[in-house]
């Protein structure tokens, strides 16, 4: 009788645990984490990379970051209520903005640094309301050094806004941009072209005339991004730790 009853208790919790739903995140940002288009290749979006660090049917990565949105424009344009509509208990959100919110000269997607704080702690604010963890991070950093070969920052107070809320909301914080500055610098001056979209004449038929664009990045800099975002997840123990595969190490950064 007893060895009955445990194997039903065996075969109800395999069924419970074999039709488990898998955690979503939901990836909210601009186009250094959006998908790209065909025509764009082989310029690559951070998030896209993502999924293949997880074990298959643990976690679904669904990507709504769009290119050129600030937090201002994902709001107004409903990007972020999609995420916000479609959010169940134990999911996840990364909320990576940054580079089109600091873009004072581009008035259609600028945000004041006020209003930009007010738009993450709303974000932070409507997660947790569904029962969902809100992940903050920095937005990544341009490759951009001086004659002398330093290297610059172009972000100016907003990294430091998403990490004043993250600390004072308690919320996970992978600082994307410190981690990324790290690595190009490690990269160097010229070796950190690769991680662009750096094309010369020719080289390839969606850029005929070349690029040289130190903000989106080539297949390799998305997959190191990744990577960075990966030990974020790690270093902030979150609960996603469990579905990491295992061969996620730094290895590849350099």
């Amino acid at each position: 009788m007893r060895s009955l009853i445990a194997l039903c208790l065996l075969l109800v919790f395999s069924g419970i645990a074999f039709g488990r739903e898998p955690v979503t995140i939901y990836l909210a940002g601009d186009s250094t984490m959006a998908q790209k288009l065909p025509e764009k290749r082989p310029e690559t979006g951070w998030g896209e990379e993502l999924q293949k660090f997880f074990k298959e049917g643990t976690v679904v990565v669904d990507n709504r970051a769009k290119n050129g949105r600030s937090t201002r424009t994902f709001i107004k344009e409903k990007l972020w209520q999609g995420i916000v509509d479609s959010l169940k208990k134990g999911d996840y959100v990364f909320i990576e903005f940054g580079h089109n919110d600091s873009s004072k000269e581009k008035t259609d997607r600028y945000t004041p640094p006020e209003d930009y704080r007010r738009n993450l702690i709303r974000f932070v604010n409507e997660v947790r309301a569904k029962g969902a963890t809100p992940v903050l991070m920095t937005p990544v950093m341009r490759r951009r050094f001086d004659k002398e070969g330093n290297f610059q920052d172009s972000h100016g107070a907003y990294p430091d806004i998403v990490r004043a809320v993250a600390a004072e909301y308690k919320v996970a914080l992978i600082d994307m941009h410190r981690k990324s500055e790290q690595v190009i610098k490690q990269y160097g001056v010229e070796e950190s072209r690769k991680l662009f979209l750096q094309l010369k004449p020719g080289e390839n038929s969606n850029y005929p005339k070349g690029i040289e664009d130190n903000t989106h990045f080539s297949p390799l800099g998305a997959e190191v991004m990744a990577k960075l975002a990966v030990e974020g997840i790690r270093e902030q123990k979150l609960g996603l730790v469990k579905y990491l595969k295992k061969s996620d190490n730094r290895e590849t950064l350099t």
